[in-house]
């Protein structure tokens, strides 16, 4: 049975020969086949080549951009830091301008005389915030009779080290340990295992011994004056709310409770209610200590 075929000739230019192939018509459909494979084959190549190109060069750009809004980031906090700073300063100047001039409010202006019943009634404080003043009433009066009738209340200036451990981490901006980047650090770190007793660093009386959010555990002591000290990711809470304390005496135990990643005593020092460099407290307990350096971590 014939099959169908092509004939190519092929002519010599100077003998004159003639020359005949007889090429099966399979045989080039399958090279048109392969040679149309081989087409799209290099177009596949060609076009993931390409793509490929796209998105590195979109990934360069967006690292850059990232790069640059990170750089934006940083500076802002470092002005938020700063900012913070200046109004903590400003609180405790204000506060101390109010405690000796006995300015307590601002008096009534013209503008407040003619409020009229629906302003008054906005401005008229909830049941909440009425509980909350007499709270805050009831536990100052209280604060101030334990203040006139103790005597042994002398020693109200933080000056002891709450723990005996190395200082893990520093007051100020720092690397925040759970999301990597700068923050304010509102107090010092001292590393302790856990159960280790942490001691009043003044006489005071206790404001708070609960659970405090972030702080986890927590227990402020209140030393007069607008000075406050806070202990915080306690494992125990061994003082009540309005309890007298000494300093030196047992009032927790260390922990990790609350946003903490290792065991260790929180430590702050608020004045006017902004926190301070808690350093110069430290310092004066350090300098009586035989040997703060291998003690401390300094």
């Amino acid at each position: 049975m014939n099959q169908p075929y092509f004939i190519v000739v092929l002519a010599h230019s100077l003998h004159g020969r003639l020359r005949r192939f007889h090429i099966d018509q399979k045989v080039i459909f399958a090279v048109l086949a392969l040679a149309l494979l081989g087409v799209f084959t290099l177009f596949g190549m060609v076009s993931s080549y390409a793509r490929m190109a796209w998105k590195v060069a979109n990934y360069n750009d967006l690292r850059q951009e990232t790069a640059v809004l990170r750089e934006r980031y940083q500076k802002l906090l470092t002005e938020a830091n700063e900012a913070n700073e200046e109004v903590a300063k400003l609180q405790i100047f204000a506060t101390e301008v109010s405690a000796a001039y006995g300015i307590n409010r601002k008096p009534m202006t013209t503008v407040d005389a003619t409020l009229t019943d629906l302003d008054t009634a906005r401005l008229m404080p909830t049941l909440g915030e009425t509980l909350d003043a007499y709270n805050r009433l009831k536990t100052t009066s209280m604060s101030s009779n334990v203040y006139s009738g103790r005597r042994w209340l002398v020693n109200t200036t933080p000056s002891l080290w709450p723990v005996m451990g190395r200082l893990l981490s520093h007051f100020g901006n720092r690397e925040d340990p759970f999301h990597g980047h700068q923050a304010f650090h509102s107090g010092v770190d001292l590393s302790a295992p856990v159960g280790t007793p942490v001691k009043a660093a003044a006489d005071g009386i206790v404001r708070e011994a609960d659970w405090s959010g972030g702080y986890g555990k927590l227990v402020v002591l209140d030393h007069g004056n607008g000075l406050q000290t806070y202990y915080a990711h306690l494992s125990r809470i061994d003082v009540l709310p309005g309890q007298e304390v000494r300093m030196g005496q047992i009032i927790a135990a260390t922990g990790a409770t609350g946003r903490a990643t290792s065991p260790h005593l929180h430590y702050e020092v608020r004045r006017g209610g902004a926190v301070v460099n808690p350093y110069g407290y430290l310092a004066k307990s350090a300098m009586t200590t035989s040997n703060p350096s291998r003690d401390f971590g300094f």
